[in-house]
């Protein structure tokens, strides 16, 4: 079982070491890059500013797919089959080709720290010099290190600074209520250039608004918009969100998650794409603690990986400006054709979904554990060599084959 030591107030004691693998953030990306490393013998270490699962800040849904290729279905709350669109026009349902759901935030990241093999520790992370992570508790040594800390990139040379930096900002409450819509108001009159939502979770609504002008402010939208639906503005939540890729890696750290930009910028979905990268930084942090690559070779995978993704990430960024400058009744029609078409809604949802597939989650896992190496080893020497022939890696080639076998049938 992993270790999970968290110190508050006069018990949060100085905190120093070597670890084999330090992940800094513990959501979904670190997370998911920790449940990786389970059974490798490393010591790895993950350190958050909270408790894990202390602190939601999105509407926590999700393909339900990918709770299912994940085995967290545990932390599900509701399933949708359809998707309500309003706009000042009119309304839409769009029947969907894979059912969307609502999770437990802290339920899920149980889930996935069950799964890991790993020590936690309370501390907020300040910065790094080298392989050493500067904390408030002390100073943090690793060879592998990992910054899923979110869209402020702490680790990195230069952060962001809103609003002026590529963020969107978004804000919900959290009333009490039940419903059987998962609904998106797409209005310039709560936000000129973004979208309103109301996620139903069981026994609680998700209600907010997202703006992707960083400038914008989305509190008394927020607020508005809970009242037209009839609802208490009560328990708020939010943060920014990041909508441009960033490098996945710098000077010796993987990043992943927001801190890589790793959120798709026409919907800010970004919790399917912090376990898809989480995992694939996970297995190539696995690959170095098993002597199957050294730490240079999992950072150029690693980041020609999620740069292989750009070219979706630019085509969304697009199109997320494209929306706003749309006439209301040219996306009226937009919206009208997808509902009469069931064929075109599911040919552009399976595009989407296929951004971040749930096939790469279910793949088979890594070879048995090794003999664990040295720090130095991590840096320098592999303990097999490999050579960079601009083939997929294992993980992807196993993808293809899934996704070859799943068009066949």
């Amino acid at each position: 079982m992993p270790t999970r030591r968290t110190k508050r107030g006069a018990e949060r004691t100085p905190l120093a070491g070597e670890w084999d693998v330090l992940v800094c953030g513990a959501s979904f990306a670190g997370l998911a890059v920790a449940r990786e490393l389970a059974g490798t013998g490393a010591r790895v270490l993950v350190v958050d500013r909270y408790e894990i699962g202390e602190r939601a800040t999105s509407a926590c849904g999700i393909p339900t797919c990918w709770l299912e290729a994940c085995g967290l279905m545990g932390a599900h709350r509701q399933t949708f089959g359809r998707l309500v669109i309003h706009t000042p026009l009119g309304s839409v349902r769009l029947a969907l080709p894979w059912t969307f759901s609502t999770f437990d935030y802290r339920e899920l990241c149980d889930l996935l720290w069950q799964g890991c093999d790993a020590e936690f520790e309370t501390a907020t992370v300040k910065g790094r010099t080298g392989n050493v992570v500067h904390t408030d508790r002390g100073d943090l040594t690793a060879p592998l290190i990992v910054d899923a800390l979110g869209w402020r990139r702490v680790l990195a040379a230069r952060g962001y600074q809103p609003p002026d930096a590529p963020l969107s900002r978004g804000l919900e409450v959290h009333p009490p209520g039940r419903g059987d819509e998962m609904e998106v108001w797409i209005d310039r009159s709560y936000v000129p250039a973004g979208y309103g939502w109301s996620f139903p979770a069981r026994d609680e609504l998700r209600i907010g608004v997202g703006s992707f002008d960083p400038r914008y402010h989305v509190r008394e939208p927020t607020v508005r918009l809970a009242g037209d639906v009839g609802q208490p503005a009560v328990r708020f939540q939010g943060n920014w969100i990041p909508h441009r890729l960033r490098d996945a890696t710098e000077d010796g750290v993987f990043f992943v998650g927001d801190s890589a930009g790793h959120c798709l910028p026409l919907t800010a979905e970004g919790i399917r794409t912090a376990l898809y990268f989480g995992i694939a930084c996970g297995r190539e942090l696995r690959a170095v603690v098993l002597g199957m690559r050294t730490r240079d070779e999992a950072l150029r995978r690693y980041h020609d990986f999620s740069a292989r993704h750009a070219w979706k990430f630019r085509w969304m960024l697009r199109s997320q400006r494209l929306v706003p400058r749309l006439h209301p009744r040219a996306l009226w029609g937009l919206l009208r054709t997808l509902e009469r078409s069931e064929r075109f809604t599911a040919w552009a949802f399976d595009h989407y979904l296929r951004i971040a597939p749930p096939e790469f989650a279910r793949l088979a896992p890594p070879p048995a554990p090794r003999r664990r190496k040295s720090a130095a080893h991590y840096q320098h020497r592999a303990g097999q060599e490999e050579r960079d022939t601009g083939h997929a890696s294992e993980v992807e080639r196993s993808l293809l084959e899934a996704e070859q076998a799943q068009s066949v049938n």
